[in-house]
């Protein structure tokens, strides 16, 4: 926790064509009192030994699960592993073919039996809010259904990716792939994403819900080498969308997850399996027509054919600047372009994954139209990003510490550097360099890392969908509580935490602890909206005598604490701290609250 005492201001973090708003609870590096030092010192071996007895547990219980969990992919997945370029090279794009026995996905029968007896109490069958209707027996609905039983929500991240990529092993996905390769992984199961999302869902949101052109729906189309955007003002009613689709344009929704339920799950998921927001967008192409320039993007896409048929054109960047793109790229003509390295069809069921940096473009032919949903993550989320934050705040430290960052230029230093000395041989350059060379290795000693991690966790917290729960987090949680009016007055009232009530946090990656401007305060995405940054991030003050406990809930989830245990000086406190958090929605409780 003194690392989280000792962080300090408000980092920015900008993403690329969105703006940030003030962050609260700005202020300088300031440090929190601390208790006695023999209290810190005993809680601080008090908090060890429960995590080291938590641990034990997790390690023991996840190796059981991992032990009864397999894989649904073939080993024929990584017959060209050995063949991969290392990272920064470029080779053959990967293609995948899910053989039928991987098309199946039948939900394992350890995975079904994977919960904890609360679950068991709780049991239903809805994966999804009951205003949801999927098709039948579809894999999107199979897949849902088993996420519900999972009971660790990083769990159903890894697994949700793992049904998204089929049949390709994650970790062979990660380690050789990402960033790397365009893959296409053909499934040759029209029904796959069935439920996700389709023209049907389109019509009835351009019919009941308030979408404008612009800000949730584009209209656009690619003809004789130009891009043209025929938005025009106003709301985007079903008969002027409709016109414009019949008129060769196609339509781009938005952030799809703000009007679909099921789109929302979906990402509200992944987006734990990769540590960044996950976004989307749906595009309906009508036939023999293009939508978009061939351009490149700055996050990495997943494209999942929905309907119809699409054929695809993907390049690799064409300079080494372009290969991970900061930024996407205007419009290119086809003149720009070289050969591509993948050229294909997609059809309902299949899944194009490829890095941001290369360049793409696609049609629909032979009078069918498309209809996909393209899934965006990784936006500004880079090594030079998170240094961008960090060393700004180093040398501000370094010159506040050391006084070698204090001592003045050489007098003459403009009489041998500068671009008009570049060539210059004299020694009094070359020491100079070695004096900067000398300092900036020095500045690694001073970088607040643990802060500007902080603050980035922050960022992503408020950039989050508000998380969708299960049916045992909401019967166990604040959500479940049988609190109702019935004859005239609310029922069913009174319900309370105790010392002997167990607890673990609603989800992992939900909160996060933060220190700004001498105070700890804990961010949540339980209150966010399904609209990006449509709410002022949400947090909760954490009083110095609260913090260990704090992070003891936040670092043993899924296992259980009791309410008594946690690190508190008094009951009080620790009563105070497990009643805040479940009345906010931020915990769930072992057995139902009666």
């Amino acid at each position: 926790m003194d690392g989280l005492r000792a962080s300090g201001g408000v980092l920015r973090r900008g993403r690329l064509r969105r703006r940030r708003q003030q962050q609260p609870h700005s202020g300088s590096v300031l440090a929190l009192p601390l208790r006695p030092r023999k209290i810190r010192r005993q809680l601080r071996r008090s908090v060890s030994s429960r995590m080291a007895a938590l641990r034990a547990q997790t390690l023991q219980s996840e190796d059981l699960e991992d032990s009864r969990v397999e894989s649904t992919v073939g080993a024929a997945a990584l017959s060209d592993a050995t063949g991969r370029e290392p990272h920064g090279q470029l080779g053959p794009a990967e293609l995948l073919e899910a053989s039928p026995s991987s098309r199946s996905l039948q939900t394992p029968r350890a995975l079904v039996e994977a919960q904890t007896p609360a679950a068991r109490l709780v049991e239903h069958t809805a994966a999804v809010p009951p205003s949801v209707e999927l098709p039948w027996d579809s894999p999107l609905q199979r897949i849902l259904a088993e996420l519900n039983r999972i009971p660790s929500s990083r769990r159903r991240a890894a697994r949700l990716f793992e049904w998204l990529i089929a049949p390709m092993p994650p970790d062979h996905f990660y380690r050789r792939l990402w960033e790397r390769e365009a893959v296409l992984v053909r499934r040759q199961d029209h029904s796959y994403y069935q439920g996700l999302f389709s023209t049907a869902d389109l019509d009835s949101i351009l019919r009941n819900e308030e979408v404008q052109f612009g800000q949730h729906l584009d209209a656009a189309r690619y003809v004789n080498g130009r891009r043209e955007t025929l938005n025009p003002p106003g709301r985007a009613l079903p008969a002027a969308a409709w016109s414009l689709y019949r008129a060769g344009c196609s339509l781009r929704l938005l952030c799809p997850q703000a009007f679909s339920t099921t789109v929302w799950q979906f990402l509200a998921v992944l987006q734990e399996q990769f540590g960044s927001m996950a976004g989307s967008n749906v595009y309906l192409t009508p036939p023999n027509s293009q939508g978009f320039a061939p351009h490149y993007d700055d996050i990495e896409a997943f494209v999942l054919q929905l309907e119809g048929r699409k054929l695809w054109r993907v390049y690799r960047p064409r300079v080494p600047t372009e290969e991970l793109a900061l930024t996407s790229s205007p419009n290119f003509s086809q003149d720009d372009l070289g050969e591509p390295v993948l050229q294909t069809v997609l059809e309902p069921g299949d899944l194009l994954y490829f890095p941001r940096g290369f360049i793409h473009q696609a049609e629909c032919q032979d009078g069918v139209h498309s209809l996909h949903l393209t899934l965006s993550t990784f936006q500004r989320n880079t090594w030079g990003d998170f240094l961008e934050a960090v060393l700004p705040l180093a040398v501000q430290a370094a010159m506040e510490e050391n006084v070698e960052f204090r001592r003045g230029l050489p007098r003459d230093f403009m009489d041998y550097m500068g671009a008009q000395h570049s060539d210059s041989k004299d020694p009094r350059r070359t020491a100079f360099m070695e004096k900067v060379r000398v300092l900036v290795a020095r500045l690694g000693h001073f970088a607040p890392v643990d802060a500007v991690a902080d603050q980035r966790a922050k960022d992503f917290i408020h950039d989050s969908l508000p998380p969708v729960l299960t049916d045992r987090e909401r019967a166990l949680s604040v959500y479940g509580l049988p609190i109702r009016w019935e004859a005239g007055e609310p029922v069913n009232v009174g319900a309370q935490l105790t010392t002997e009530t167990e607890v673990h946090m609603l989800q992992d990656g939900i909160a996060r602890l933060v220190g700004e401007g001498g105070h700890l305060f804990l961010y949540y995405t339980v209150e966010n909206s399904r609209v990006y940054h449509l709410e002022e991030p949400k947090c909760l003050e954490i009083y110095p005598q609260q913090a260990d406990a704090m992070e003891l809930l936040l670092r043993s989830y899924p296992e259980f604490v009791r309410v008594g245990d946690l690190p508190c000086d008094t009951v009080e406190d620790q009563l105070s701290l497990a009643t805040m958090l479940y009345d906010k929605g931020l915990l769930l409780t072992k057995m139902p609250l009666t």
